[in-house]
């Protein structure tokens, strides 16, 4: 087989031997070229990357859903009516939506978005204070630093226990005392504290300085009734969260009689957008780095095929001798590509060697934080394949050039040439 011919690959090495200087000049453009490839793409998967860390623990297809006060007069009641939604919600969407695979109903202490004095052992914070089911942390994950999350055992016992933000701790304990199984205190009521959580540095719902507590106790506990302030809702990935929040307005509207154009009495958040936006973001500029960078690579290997263009110029005399001595267009033009080839195909693996080491330092400088989105800024294997795979394609087809240039070399006029 002639890729093992030892003759071939000892003429092409001696070759681009002969002058080590230019062939050094010739491979920089295709090592910069895939330098810049490399990066590119590398940059690229880091934000993608970056992304996916920061809005960990948030569910990707989730919704979010709360009552607000009508816009529209219907059946009788005036525009302004506020709505109120009810704990026997749930269980209705639940039912008669099947695509809902989580739903955690919630409410708060006071308005959205009110803080409530939070005492102990003569020190406070203003925080947050929200009823919750543990599905809520299936929606929005917490990252707890101490002790545990709400659980099921503590919603049947209505368990006088509480979950805090770090921020809330800071205000009521003291660095590095330990705050589970000490009391804080509620509107009166006494709370266990079981649990420390930080924030996630994603979509941050409930803030850092907050207290969850069962949902069954803070009916008891605040007197909320049957009362519900709004949902967390997890989808089934497989549908649209659109459709599902169209569906459970229709619901809500037919069950409090608000009229079907009424835009304002039921607020939503549709959390699968963000992901959406953020995904097509990463997908475009993954594309656009690649075909900048499969550009820039060309030029490098049309910079080989020019160098070659000259090489053959200066060998015509050689080539024409070998002709003479029996070698066939075949076999010339073969030893031109393959020169190509590994021109190319060595600079590009220094390239890929200098752009891994250039990425490494980016993720050691950029990537170990949590405020900007870049992590892990490498190039996967399916990428560096196909990048090296094209560029060696390339180069097949640019040394053509110089191949077909050499083949049309007369062995008689090579001889003749001074």
């Amino acid at each position: 087989m002639w890729l093992f011919d030892k003759d071939l690959w000892s003429e092409v090495f001696n070759t681009l031997g002969k002058n080590m200087f230019r062939t050094f000049l010739t491979m920089l453009g295709v090592i910069f070229a895939m330098i810049i490839l490399m990066l590119l793409l590398g940059s690229a998967n880091g934000m993608s990357n970056g992304f996916d860390n920061v809005f960990a623990g948030t569910a990707s297809n989730s919704l979010f859903v709360w009552s607000r006060s009508t816009s529209e007069p219907y059946k009788g009641f005036e525009r302004g009516r506020r709505i109120q939604f009810r704990i026997e919600d749930a269980s209705i969407l639940k039912q008669q939506i099947p695509e809902i695979e989580v739903l955690a109903p919630r409410i708060e202490l006071g308005n959205h978005r009110d803080v409530v004095t939070v005492y102990r052992k003569g020190r406070k914070s203003g925080s947050s204070v929200y009823g919750d089911y543990p599905e809520i942390d299936n929606i929005t994950k917490k990252k707890l630093v101490d002790g545990r999350f709400l659980n099921q055992n503590d919603i049947d016992a209505s368990k006088k226990v509480c979950v805090i933000g770090e921020e809330t701790y800071k205000l009521l304990f003291d660095k590095g005392e330990n705050a589970i199984g000490e009391d804080i205190r509620i509107n009166g009521v006494f709370f266990k504290v079981i649990g420390v959580y930080k924030p996630n540095n994603n979509i941050n719902i409930d803030g850092e300085n907050a207290v969850f507590i069962p949902f069954s106790t803070f009916q008891k506990a605040f007197n909320s009734g049957d009362r519900m302030g709004w949902m967390a809702i997890d989808v089934d990935p497989e549908t649209s969260v659109a459709v599902v929040e169209e569906k459970i307005k229709k619901l809500l509207k037919g069950k409090y009689d608000i009229h079907p154009d009424d835009e304002r009495a039921i607020g939503s958040f549709d959390m699968s957008e963000i992901f959406n936006n953020i995904a097509a973001f990463t997908t475009v500029l993954k594309g656009f780095s690649f075909f900048v960078g499969i550009f820039t690579l060309l030029a490098g290997v049309i910079a080989i095929s020019n160098i070659l263009l000259i090489t053959v110029k200066e060998r015509t005399k050689e080539i024409g001798v070998r002709r003479a001595l029996g070698a066939t267009p075949r076999i010339v033009k073969r030893q031109i590509v393959v020169e190509a080839i590994v021109l190319t195909a060595f600079a590009g693996l220094v390239g890929f060697a200098l752009s891994v080491g250039i990425l490494a330092a980016l993720d050691a400088a950029f990537g170990q934080g949590n405020d900007f989105p870049f992590r892990d800024p490498m190039v996967s294997i399916p990428q560096f394949g196909i990048s090296f795979l094209l560029m060696i394609s390339l180069s097949v087809l640019i040394g053509m050039i110089p191949a077909n240039r050499a083949i049309k070399v007369k062995p008689i006029d090579a001889l003749r040439e001074e």
